[in-house]
């Protein structure tokens, strides 16, 4: 339990715990309101008929949200010292060698993706996905009152991304990551020196399939089984709108809408999925090629 405390009171971790704490507090607060929403029927033409003037009525709100950020940033200055620490040394590299907070999902992706995918691709894919919402929204209901019945589908998707994809990523790589970016529970004591003997595999190894041949060049047969899984798993779009083709969500999303939130929706699957094979089963690799690995 020390341990535990030791890690909350951190300077640097104060800001996540409250992120956390604000996080749960937060999301039950907003599915409390949908569902008393829902069941107090603001389907009702005439409440969606009501409206609220943004001045003075909004602006004001975010005026005192703001006075009183600044009154909590301020005494919280007060109260806790800045993280500072000594100027940086070339010859001395820190242990762990963490990110700022909001950058610990991204170091946390690196372990189980390339740079490329993990620091370019998945950042990408995110601002795309968000600038294509206004586009790929087909229901129309749910517009000037927050409602879950009418919302499922948006609302469980960006918990998806937001909570599991994000705030977890940054959760892991905060209190269980230590030394050598090592796995630790929060109660266990930062060993510096601990070594741990990691065979990490390629998914065509896990199943026979030598990654390199003997002269250590690239197994064709290898790569071949790596693609193969890979466009065997993004197939399940086409089946998918074979299958429901008919659904009236699909007819109002039309084949090009239907296949950026289908694509999407894949590709943020992709990240647990291959969390669980690296943690679980050490799998490095899907497809391994002479130009980049997945």
């Amino acid at each position: 339990m020390q341990n535990i405390w030791e890690l909350i009171r951190k300077p640097d971790n104060i800001p996540i715990v409250a992120l956390l704490v604000l996080v749960i507090i937060y999301t039950w607060w907003s599915f409390a309101r949908a569902l008393k929403n829902d069941r107090q029927g603001f389907l009702d033409e005439e409440r969606l008929s009501e409206k609220v003037q943004v001045w003075p009525n909004l602006v004001r709100v975010e005026f005192l949200a703001a006075v009183l950020v600044m009154v909590v940033l301020v005494f919280w200055s007060f109260l806790i010292n800045a993280p500072l620490e000594e100027p940086a040394n070339p010859t001395l590299t820190p242990n762990p060698s963490k990110a700022p907070w909001y950058f610990l999902g991204l170091q946390e992706m690196l372990v189980y993706f390339d740079p490329w995918i993990a620091g370019v691709i998945m950042p990408t894919l995110i601002i795309i996905g968000l600038m294509a919402i206004p586009y790929i929204d087909v229901n129309e209901k749910g517009n000037g009152y927050y409602t879950f019945k009418e919302r499922k589908f948006s609302i469980i998707t960006f918990c998806f991304g937001f909570l599991i994809l994000w705030v977890s990523l940054i959760m892991i790589g905060t209190f269980w990551r230590g030394p050598g970016w090592y796995f630790f529970f929060p109660w266990q004591q930062w060993d510096t020196h601990r070594v741990v003997a990691l065979t990490n595999v390629d998914l065509s190894e896990f199943f026979g399939i030598n990654t390199r041949r003997a002269d250590y060049s690239l197994n064709p047969f290898a790569i071949l089984f790596g693609a193969c899984v890979i466009l065997g798993y993004y197939s399940i779009i086409g089946i998918y709108w074979i299958k429901k083709k008919n659904s009236d969500i699909i007819k109002k999303l039309g084949p090009i809408r239907y296949s950026i939130v289908a694509f999407l929706l894949m590709t943020m699957a992709a990240l647990p999925i291959k969390m669980i094979l690296r943690i679980a089963l050490n799998i490095k690799y899907i497809l391994v090629t002479p130009w980049f690995n997945i």
